[in-house]
């Protein structure tokens, strides 16, 4: 008999689910889990449009430059780069969501048009190397 009593007291304790500690143990390993997780994340998502704004500026630098190579004079606007297929389209500046480049006028004042581009928030850079963001 006893052992009877003793299932059923097994059983009516399997169903009633986990203590309110059980739950906050658990909470808490979560939160602690979280806490060096998320700002690694956000790190990592930051270095990544950092890396991607770099590659948008040599790019377009490189169509400035094969620009003017091929038509001897920089182009107007960034737009001009487009129109003659040096690139598909002007790109976005992944920090600013926009496509609202900086342009650089030449130095030499005889010249026009676009000579270089930067970004209207450069990119941070914690290791005090060139970023690209600027001329």
């Amino acid at each position: 008999m006893p052992v009877r009593r003793l299932e059923r007291l097994r059983l009516h304790r399997a169903d009633r689910g986990f203590t309110l500690v059980e739950l906050m143990v658990v909470m808490v390993l979560i939160a602690i889990l979280l806490t060096i997780a998320v700002p690694r994340y956000f790190g990592t998502v930051d270095k990544g449009k950092a890396s991607v704004q770099r590659q948008n500026i040599a790019a377009i630098r490189d169509a400035i430059d094969k620009y003017y190579g091929d038509q001897g004079k920089y182009p107007d606007a960034l737009q001009d780069l487009v129109d003659k297929h040096y690139l598909r389209e002007v790109p976005v500046d992944p920090l600013t969501d926009q496509r609202d480049w900086v342009t650089v006028a030449p130095a030499d004042t005889a010249l026009t048009g676009v000579y270089d581009i930067q970004s209207t928030k450069p990119a941070p850079n914690p290791n005090g190397k060139d970023n690209g963001s600027t001329p």
